[in-house]
């Protein structure tokens, strides 16, 4: 098996608080959780975490899958001595999240998947994008990236932190972001989905054209215990777009599901 690198930052909030682990989108970091993260640690202690070759993670030549990502994710959080968290990841970070409630059902309480699927794409188009950022590198991506992650008006309201998250997929190691890609070629739990007891939140943006309504309601009907809620006005990132909306949506699923099973 396969152990990816990923990046684990540091737990703040208040201490005793229940865990609340974030992931990141493909091509970003722990910023895209920089502004919706102080609201969550009202209730929540939180930690980041990072895609290989992203923000504060290693760079990987190794293939991976996203069951490995979780494995991953869930043996950086058990180093810490933590038992039980509360889940919410962003695109592949959603796919990686619903891998979790899967493969590490004992540690996940509650899981919210942002703007992601139980399949997301298709085999070919990843198999595409990977070849060209090894042919030409991630800044190729700027601008269709920037295209699908921001909604109309999004990058207005946040034009710092939108910055910086596409200096991040400019700077990401192209080899890693490559094998992310490929790691999603294979990724579906589509079948799999009822096998997640835990409660589900599946939160999508109103003009995501990646994961659009469809993929939100598909999880929330697949799993035994699953909701879905829109997040207006945003597209594929929603806690930088909209960090208040984003947080709200979160602290209201996640406050009544953050205590013993």
């Amino acid at each position: 098996m396969t152990v990816p690198a990923v990046h684990l930052a540091p737990t703040v909030g208040p201490e005793g608080a229940p865990l609340l682990v974030l992931g990141p989108s493909l091509g970003t970091s722990t910023i895209l959780w920089e502004t919706a993260a102080p609201l969550l640690r009202e209730r929540f202690r939180v930690a980041a975490w990072d895609l290989p070759g992203h923000g504060d993670a290693p760079p990987t030549s190794e293939p991976f899958t996203v069951g490995e990502l979780a494995d991953a994710v869930a043996a950086a959080v058990r180093d810490r001595g933590e038992r039980s968290i509360l889940y919410a990841g962003v695109s592949l970070g959603g796919a990686t999240g619903l891998e979790l409630a899967l493969r590490h059902p004992d540690l996940v309480t509650a899981a919210a998947i942002v703007a992601s699927g139980a399949q997301l794409g298709t085999p070919e188009a990843w198999r595409e994008r990977a070849a060209t950022v090894r042919e030409q590198s991630t800044s190729v991506l700027i601008v269709p990236s920037a295209q699908r992650w921001f909604a109309p008006g999004s990058m207005e309201r946040e034009p710092e932190l939108s910055g910086r998250l596409l200096h991040v997929l400019q700077g990401a190691d192209d080899e890693s972001y490559a094998r992310c890609c490929e790691a999603l070629t294979d990724y579906d739990v589509r079948d799999r989905l009822g096998e997640i007891r835990m409660p589900v939140l599946a939160l999508w943006g109103e003009h995501d054209a990646v994961a659009p309504e469809a993929k939100a309601d598909e999880i929330a009907r697949g799993v035994a215990d699953g909701r879905a809620v829109m997040v207006p006005g945003v597209a594929h990132l929603p806690p930088a777009e909209d960090p208040a909306a984003t947080a709200a949506a979160l602290l209201d699923f996640l406050t009544a599901h953050g205590g013993a099973r």
